[in-house]
């Protein structure tokens, strides 16, 4: 029983929406029955789509510095930032949802708030593919103005979010430091491959899905170990205070 409330308070959001489609379902069957297949359509395409983003993210997260990016599309980047941004939200492809896994993880890796804004905003209302639609069924005339103006909305926006939004407002992945062994993992970026645990059993351990630590380094065996981890960790999500 305590299982199934912390299962429902963990997932709140699913759980009103199971409700309300019951609720749906005994007033109007009908209208639940479109509901819920236009709901599964959606959920195909998530299905479909979000892997390539995971997986996308993680490659960012383990291969590609955090200087490269604070270069790239960090908030002292300035034009060459926001010239990138533009263009990585314009040739992007996916829906909008898709772009919110990739901006976390290049925010945790020292994007700018000002480039943050402008990669949504152009993956969101100015990708290439829906420009030449837009050109086609609207004439070509509609389609540039409405990109000027668009454009210069979307390089505005992101100036005043940047004034009014600072990085440390935004929840990012925190590295859950553990007193006892010195060891801290980033619970955001760990994709639970359980690589750690097979590598150093005394040190680490799965909870919830996630790699946590357990003891200290006791021995010279045990750090060469989590010296180990840390290195073949996929995520690099592990540090060592005492290394």
């Amino acid at each position: 029983m305590i299982k199934i409330k912390r299962t429902v308070h963990n997932n709140r959001l699913l759980t009103v929406v199971i409700l309300f489609y019951m609720v749906l379902a005994v007033i109007s069957p009908d209208k639940a029955g479109q509901a819920l297949k236009g709901s599964l359509y959606y959920v195909k395409e998530m299905l479909m789509i979000m892997p390539v983003i995971l997986v996308l993210t993680s490659l960012i997260t383990a291969w590609v510095p955090r200087k490269t990016i604070e270069n790239s599309f960090g908030s002292g980047s300035g034009v060459k930032g926001s010239i990138l941004s533009f263009l990585l939200g314009s040739f992007s492809a996916g829906p909008i949802y898709a772009a919110f896994p990739v901006c976390k993880t290049l925010l945790e890796k020292g994007a700018g708030i000002t480039n943050i804004v402008i990669i949504l905003s152009t993956w969101a209302v100015i990708k290439v593919p829906m420009l030449l639609n837009e050109a086609r069924f609207l004439s070509f005339r509609f389609m540039i103005i409405r990109w000027i103006l668009t454009t210069v909305s979307i390089f505005l926006m992101g100036f005043i979010m940047s004034r009014l939004i600072k990085a440390d407002d935004i929840p990012t992945g925190q590295w859950e430091e553990e007193q006892s062994s010195g060891l801290s993992i980033n619970s955001s970026c760990c994709m639970g491959c359980g690589l750690c645990t097979k590598i150093a059993p005394d040190n680490f351990g799965m909870a919830s899905k996630k790699a946590v630590a357990l003891q200290s380094v006791c021995n010279e065996a045990q750090r060469i170990q989590v010296l180990e981890a840390i290195e073949k960790c996929p995520a690099k999500a592990i540090r060592n205070k005492a290394s």
